[in-house]
């Protein structure tokens, strides 16, 4: 196979000046719709609609950023606004800016920067990052290469020496909080995942040929500095280098038996912050509280999950009702502004997680690219 190396990948410049020529690639876009175009143009289309796609139609993804633009902002004036602070805490840690970095999972095969790229970025930007189970990156590796505020993301897995294996590894690596995902009692069926033939590893097809030849760059650091796997799990269901055996593994780990003695088990395990990600029902979230959760992710996994759910802006305010003072909450799921989060943040949020935006970040430009998203 012959691969066309842009003078920016064949130079042998050094990191920062690599670093410094993608800082300023990326100032160029203004929004993260910007970036998203930008992604869509440098990464193959099956990688692309990986991140972008969502379950059966995608209607709950749509309404997730069209409900936003259906909320007014009412304007006071004459009012000092020289002086602007968006500091916060979650959880009692500090952060400059109300946003988190949401668990999105094989960021690697969209850039070899992969979670670590973007963990770096959230914590440059003096906040946290929240460590997919299914990351590119290893728990290990995400400690040494992007230390700062991090958080572990966890499933309800049939395995539960696995995901006690998993936590411990965190708390030894110094993580502050366990996420615990609990939308997820099934693989969804993803319209765009199943066109284009997704699998692990990328399969080998005139489409995908055509893909990587017109993408040079992204085939290059996908050669160079390969990322297929789920780093944390490597070796289970199979040899480390085999992302085979290690997908047919975790897609047998989803347990459509999971109920609420789960979480609790989940809550013994844990010693530090609990947080419980995919709630979209009030009553959902009250129990989740009272088995000890310290703050409920109002999400519906992106879009991912449940087509048809309703959006996470619409489930909001009615969750927090319901909770009052009890835990924190956080919405996930439609932020591409900032105008997005001072939304959420006035009908009740304490910060907003943000996971597209970082990734379609991560293939316009690397984590430079995150950093700008």
């Amino acid at each position: 196979e012959i691969y066309t190396l842009s003078l920016h990948d064949a130079l042998p410049i050094s990191r920062r000046a690599r670093a410094r020529f993608s800082d300023e690639r990326v100032q160029r876009y203004g929004n993260i719709a910007e970036l998203r175009a930008a992604a869509r143009r440098s990464v193959p289309r099956v990688m692309f609609d990986f991140v972008d796609g969502a379950a059966n139609d995608e209607v709950t993804s749509r309404r997730n950023r069209e409900d936003f633009a259906e909320l007014e902002l009412m304007p006071r004036i004459l009012v000092d606004v020289s002086e602007v602070d968006i500091r916060t805490t979650v959880l009692g840690q500090p952060v400059e800016v109300p946003l988190i970095g949401a668990p999105m999972g094989l960021n690697g095969l969209v850039h070899h920067h992969g979670e670590a790229g973007i963990a770096r970025a959230m914590h440059d930007a003096g906040t946290i990052h929240a460590l997919a189970a299914m990351a590119s990156y290893s728990i290990e590796e995400i400690a040494t290469e992007a230390p700062g505020p991090t958080w572990l993301q966890m499933y309800i897995w049939r395995d539960r020496g696995l995901v006690r294996e998993l936590v411990e590894r965190a708390r030894g690596a110094g993580f502050l909080a366990l996420v615990v995902t609990v939308d997820v009692p099934r693989a969804a069926g993803r319209d765009r995942d199943r066109r284009n033939g997704f699998g692990l590893p990328p399969r080998v097809t005139l489409r995908s040929l055509a893909g990587g030849a017109i993408r040079p760059r992204w085939s290059a650091q996908f050669i160079r500095h390969p990322r297929m796997t789920t780093a944390s799990i490597a070796g289970r269901g199979g040899g480390a280098d085999d992302p085979v055996g290690i997908t047919a593994y975790v897609n047998g780990q989803f347990d459509p038996t999971a109920g609420w003695d789960d979480l609790a088990w989940f809550r013994e395990l844990w010693e530090g912050p609990l947080i419980v990600k995919g709630i979209l029902n009030p009553a959902d979230a009250r129990r989740a509280v009272g088995l000890g959760a310290d703050a409920i992710v109002v999400s519906n996994h992106g879009g991912r999950q449940l087509d048809h759910a309703p959006s996470t802006i619409r489930a909001l305010a009615p969750i927090v009702d319901a909770i009052g003072s009890d835990a924190e909450v956080i919405l996930d799921g439609g932020v591409r502004r900032g105008s997005d989060v001072l939304k959420a943040i006035a009908l009740g949020a304490r910060a907003c997680m943000i996971g597209r935006p970082l990734v379609y970040g991560l293939g316009a430009g690397g984590e430079a690219g995150s950093r700008r998203a």
